[in-house]
């Protein structure tokens, strides 16, 4: 019954000519032949991209490099995202951390290419047939040698951060295009992506229903797939649903699921019993676990944007009580380790420049001292040649650059409904 295995791991993203179709809803072969790994070749953007971000910008030389960096190393020239760590697979998740890097660095070319590629590719198909707007989430090697979708099911993670990026599009550049495809796509995930419990609380699914509630008393929760600031920018452009009850609801996942930890961090995978209303650890034998580690590091990101965009008492609340162990850790020794369980102890001997990337943008807002030693002793040092750390390490290029740009300095008219 349960499909986990398929929506577990972190996903991959790139494009090229503004005038490039949105979508081409032609019937994808289920024998895609293999694809060049040809990178776009593109000449170098970098002044374009630094005038894209205003002066006062943090960290904006760093953030136009990488960007101009990323863009020749990950994203093949077609406009596909490859994951080099994950036998060059591609993932929902990589396409759409793309378009929203693309579109706060304003990069139309890149938004457009990119999106082409995820909207030809991973298509969700039945018999043939497309089922709906949201995207496969793992397209690869299968194993007859083929190229193609290896997972259908979709991961919701990446389409919140694809719908987001539509909408800034959307409003970035005009492109009532973008608005449409955005508003088709939340149609699906309202139907597909949430559920309600007996008392009518709705809550996100990380993916189908088939996957995540295996009975009826029990639902499968990622808290990094909560996107509070996602959720109210959605309310504006598709009030017939009630956007904002997830919210509500995401900040109690949050806020209960996190007492699991006995030193308050929150977890890569959560269980709700929803008679009880209890969180639970799921099973140790289960294949996807309940500590902190690479999934749940970006709840920091995602409650900081709804913290700084959108002033949310309850994400600044969260933040302070939730970070404060990573705070006394790196008080202490200037350090912290990739993997924690529910104890607080520290599962492996390596740090994760990816988890420093998103810790840095909740520090801004709390610690900006702590903030800053995090960039100079862990992120900087890490920075060679447009890449962080090692060159095929496509999760860790996009969680700190998403990290290093401040939610402040992106144009105002995105968020705000005109």
């Amino acid at each position: 019954m349960l499909i986990l295995a398929a929506i577990i791991s972190p996903m991959g993203l790139y494009a090229c000519n503004s005038s490039y179709s949105v979508v081409n809803s032609r019937t994808l072969s289920q024998q895609t032949p293999m694809p060049s790994f040809t990178t776009l070749l593109t000449k170098d953007n970098y002044a374009t991209f630094l005038a894209a971000l205003p002066e006062e910008t943090p960290n904006r030389e760093l953030l136009a490099k990488s960007w101009n960096s990323y863009r020749r190393n990950f994203i093949q020239s077609d406009g596909r995202i490859i994951d080099y760590q994950a036998k060059d697979r591609s993932t929902s998740e990589g396409q759409a951390y793309a378009m929203l890097r693309a579109v706060l660095i304003d990069d139309p070319s890149t938004f457009a290419k990119t999106l082409n590629w995820a909207e030809n590719n991973l298509q969700r198909q039945e018999n043939g047939k497309q089922t709906d707007s949201l995207w496969a989430w793992k397209w690869g090697k299968r194993a007859d040698g083929s190229w193609g979708t290896i997972d259908s099911n979709f991961a919701s993670d990446g389409d919140i951060d694809a719908i987001t990026a539509l909408i800034f599009a959307y409003r970035r550049w005009n492109r009532p295009e973008y608005l449409a495809l955005a508003k088709t796509k939340l149609e699906d995930l309202w139907k597909l992506s949430t559920v309600t419990d007996s008392k009518g609380k709705r809550y996100l699914l990380p993916g189908p229903v088939d996957a995540f509630v295996p009975n009826s008393s029990t639902i499968y929760l990622n808290p990094s797939y909560l996107a509070p600031y996602a959720f109210r920018i959605f309310s504006q452009i598709n009030p017939e649903r009630d956007w904002l009850s997830l919210v509500d609801s995401s900040y109690e996942v949050l806020e209960k699921s996190h007492g699991l930890s006995a030193v308050g961090l929150p977890s890569d995978w959560v269980a709700l019993n929803t008679e009880s209303g209890e969180f639970e650890a799921l099973p140790s034998s289960s294949q996807i676990q309940t500590l902190y580690s690479f999934d749940a590091y970006r709840v920091w990101w995602r409650i900081a944007l709804d913290a700084i965009w959108f002033n949310s008492l309850p994400g600044k609340s969260y933040l302070r009580k939730s970070t404060q162990h990573l705070s006394q850790l790196w008080q202490q020794k200037s350090y912290i380790p990739a993997s924690i369980d529910l104890q607080g102890k520290a599962l492996v001997d390596y740090e994760a420049t990816s988890q420093y990337g998103m810790f840095y943008v909740a520090m801004g807002l709390l610690e900006p001292k702590i903030a800053q030693e995090v960039l100079v002793k862990k992120i900087l040092p890490k920075y060679k040649q447009g890449i962080w750390g090692d060159r095929s390490a496509y999760y860790t290029q996009n969680l700190v650059w998403l990290g290093l740009l401040h939610p402040n300095y992106i144009p105002a008219k995105l968020l705000v409904k005109e």
